[in-house]
């Protein structure tokens, strides 16, 4: 027998899996990105603390336009190609202007060389190994002293030089520089490369010159700025401080990105928040399959996401990563979810005549304020994972991070296929079985356990187990969102309800972690701020269960009649959940 096969729903099922294959090579690597670009992990946490208020501020929004004035679909398609946009513009983000490297010159005793000194042991073996027999024809622009014109003029055996502008002219020195040295200090962590001039014949100021500074005189010494035509050395040597956030204010080129993050923001929030009141508005009765149609989107997020971390290791030269392709894959497959799109049959059968009204009674509920807050709690973890899991990952991967983007595919696979696909498949008879609050409580507990668990690595790719924690902490957790969302909205503002949902998830709850992530961060470390995270959830789960308990308890004893719970809803509206559901 032939299986039956819903045509209504393929579209559905097409946009979840288009979509969510599109975001997968470039969401999870802004952070990354904007680190690679010089930025501070509080410049990172203070961009993602105020992108999900620009989703909270749109997410509602638009449901509410939705609604109002019944262009959903159109919308929807809208918000999926202004997301496509924003992406793909990312990629022309302008490079930010690099200074020269600046590095010490000696003349002394005979020798001359120029070194630099850093505690990155990392940048110490990869020049170590790269430079060891390579020659360096290096220009330095150095700044002088009387007494260096002094040893200029007598002893480096050059005409025309002498005498100079003024005691305080820069010198210009071209030279072949070999003869690498790395010396390393342990007990301070730093080390120096040391390269030197063989025969200390060089070019100064265009005038061949013989730089031999007698050690009966001062010690010839200045801090020069460098150029070796060599982009990879210069990257490495160059003076590269961490951009803060004033700094980043004053960059067009962080306007630009930044820009083009709250736009794709902007889109994404309507897509998900019109996407699902559509997929509910579709399945009707049958909401308890949204996991079903949702878990495509789990399935295209996991294979572009491994696809894309290995695409952007293997077109990669040196350290930094070359994330152009990630671009085109979002734009290509942002465009097929369009397509998809437009088969989309959709109709809202109702229409309530105050949107805000109804909605606005919500708030009335004790139960809905605690699944408010709920969703809140469940943000700040999110955007610890969302944002920092990634840094973490990469600091403990130390030196050798060829492999990252391929471990970070690797990770976001299995999130997807181990965890969220499983929990997203069988979410409505594990809501069914345990009920929406048990959920809740089981979601905030995996938060605990998958915290404490990354406070503990050591070796990145240990990770990977841990991941399939996922299917709690975000497959379902998000469809125990979703089906409360829409079980509990007045008819005629489903969309309305799940942008308002969705604010609350991200523009409160992921805003405020990304702030609290990203000062953490950089004053503890990784390690020890998944660790309080992690405790905070446990606490989370443990007053969540005992809140509920007392509601539970509060209503069997005042608000039973014949054994049966009432449930006063905020408005005659709103639709009834079953006494089970508020008692499990």
């Amino acid at each position: 027998m032939r299986p039956k096969v819903d045509k209504d729903l393929l579209p559905m099922k097409a946009h979840y899996f288009f979509f969510n294959a599109g975001t997968a090579p470039v969401v999870p690597f802004m952070p990354t990105l904007a680190k690679q670009l010089g930025y501070s992990n509080v410049v990172v946490g203070t961009m993602y603390a105020i992108l999900p208020v620009i989703g909270m501020l749109a997410k509602p929004l638009c449901g509410f336009i939705a609604d109002r004035y019944q262009r959903h679909r159109s919308l929807f398609i809208a918000a999926e190609i202004l997301t496509a946009v924003a992406f793909f513009a990312i990629m022309f983000t302008p490079a930010i202007p690099q200074q020269l490297p600046s590095v010490t010159f000696h003349c002394h005793a005979g020798g001359a060389n120029f070194h630099f000194c850093t505690e990155d042991q990392c940048t110490l073996n990869e020049i170590e190994r790269d430079y060891q027999d390579k020659a360096l024809a290096c220009k330095l622009n150095c700044p002088a002293q009387a007494f260096m014109w002094d040893i200029i003029c007598k002893d480096w055996n050059t005409t025309g030089l002498c005498p100079p502008p003024n005691d305080n002219a820069d010198i210009d020195i071209s030279a072949t520089f070999t003869n690498l040295l790395v010396e390393r200090n342990e007990t301070s962590n730093e080390g120096c490369v040391f390269f030197s001039v063989p025969h200390i014949h060089a070019e100064v100021n265009g005038h061949n010159a013989t730089m031999y500074c007698p050690s009966d005189k001062p010690y010839f010494s200045s801090i020069c700025s460098m150029d070796c035509n060599d982009t990879y050395l210069d990257s490495k040597i160059a003076d590269s401080p961490v951009i803060s956030t004033t700094a980043a204010m004053g960059l067009y080129q962080f306007w630009w990105f930044f820009g083009m993050l709250i736009i794709s923001w902007i889109g994404m929030a309507a897509v998900v928040s019109i996407g699902d009141a559509i997929c509910f508005g579709i399945l009707g009765e049958r909401a308890h399959l949204y996991g079903k149609q949702r878990l495509y989107g789990s399935v295209g997020w996991g294979i572009f996401s491994i696809l894309a971390g290995v695409l952007v290791d293997k077109m990669s030269n040196g350290v930094e990563k070359d994330y152009t392709i990630v671009f085109w894959m979002t734009a290509v497959l942002i465009g097929l979810d369009v397509v998809a799109s437009m088969k989309l049959k959709h109709t809202q059968t109702h229409l309530s005549p105050n949107i805000l009204k109804d909605v606005g009674q919500m708030f009335l509920s004790i139960r809905c304020l605690i699944f408010f807050i709920w969703c809140i709690f469940i943000g700040l973890g999110t955007a610890l994972i969302w944002n920092f899991l990634f840094v973490h990952l990469e600091t403990l991967g130390g030196c050798d991070a060829t492999y990252m983007k391929t471990l970070q595919g690797f990770v976001m696979s299995i999130q997807c296929f181990c965890g969220e696909l499983p929990f997203f498949f069988f979410s409505g008879w594990i809501l069914k079985k345990i009920g929406h609050v048990n959920a809740m409580s089981m979601v905030l507990f995996g938060f605990g356990v998958r915290f404490i668990l990354y406070s503990m690595l050591q070796d990145p790719w240990y990770v990977l187990p841990i991941e399939l924690l996922n299917g709690v902490t975000f497959g379902l957790f998000y469809a125990t969102m979703a089906s409360y969302a829409s079980i509990v909205a007045p008819p005629g503002t489903e969309t309305t309800m799940q942008g308002l949902v969705g604010a609350i998830f991200e523009g409160v709850g992921v805003s405020v972690g990304s702030l609290i992530a990203g000062y953490l961060f950089d004053s503890i470390g990784g390690g020890h701020t998944f660790e309080i995270f992690g405790v905070a959830a446990f606490v989370a789960f443990i007053v969540h269960v005992c809140v509920q308990m007392y509601l539970q308890r509060h209503h069997s004893s005042s608000d039973t009649e014949n054994g049966t719970v009432k449930y006063l809803a905020p408005t005659d509206a709103m639709h009834m959940l079953n006494d089970q559901e508020f008692l499990t």
